[in-house]
């Protein structure tokens, strides 16, 4: 897997984070706001497309197991 998959995966993570972080900031929520952030700043962090894929999937699940 190379760099377009990465970039795929990455907009994918940016968009649901940017999803996240809007119900968040309108629902006045925590957690999903966070979430939301996480998920669009760590792609750039992370340079591996299964660590890419591991991480962004337990980010995407952490609110539906917390909620605050």
């Amino acid at each position: 897997m190379g760099s377009s998959s990465m970039s795929m995966w990455s907009v994918l993570f940016g968009a649901i984070g940017m999803g996240y972080f809007v119900y968040g900031k309108r629902q006045r929520a925590i957690v999903p706001l966070c979430v939301g952030m996480a998920l669009i700043v760590f792609p750039y962090f992370v340079a591996s497309v299964t660590t890419l894929l591991i991480m962004g999937i337990i980010l995407v699940a952490i609110p539906y197991f917390i909620r605050l």
